[in-house]
């Protein structure tokens, strides 16, 4: 099975990870799937606040079953909660001891990160 890598911009709406950069808040988001390691879990990797571009990512591991389910309905489990904004958009809480990362998504871009997924677990295993 082979790892499912999508890039997507996002929106911050917390001001505490809001960019240096004046582009509306808007960062570079990476959702990867990796079928071999969980079949179950996707991860989101935020960019890291105060360091260069490219230096880093936070990444946050959790059930495809949770992005899914909050693209529909509110849902949440542990450090990551979604839900629903509008007919378009979804949002997505990240939590830390730290603090809380709040980030909008365009729908568009989640759903078709899941269908992929979806697409690479079922695809069969080349011997």
């Amino acid at each position: 099975m082979s790892v499912v890598e999508q890039y997507a911009r996002a929106h911050v709406l917390t001001d505490a990870d809001l960019p240096d950069e004046d582009d509306g808040g808007a960062i570079p988001v990476v959702l990867r799937y990796d079928p071999d390691h969980d079949p179950r879990s996707v991860c989101v990797g935020l960019p890291a606040r105060g360091r260069g571009p490219g230096t880093g990512f936070r990444e946050w591991t959790f059930d495809r079953a949770l992005l899914e389910q909050g693209l529909r309905a509110p849902a949440g489990n542990g450090e990551v909660r979604v839900w629903p904004c509008g007919r378009v958009q979804a949002v997505v809480e990240f939590h830390t001891p730290q603090g809380c990362s709040v980030v909008q998504f365009e729908t568009k871009a989640l759903i078709r990160f899941l269908r992929r997924t979806y697409t690479a677990a079922a695809q069969p295993v080349a011997h």
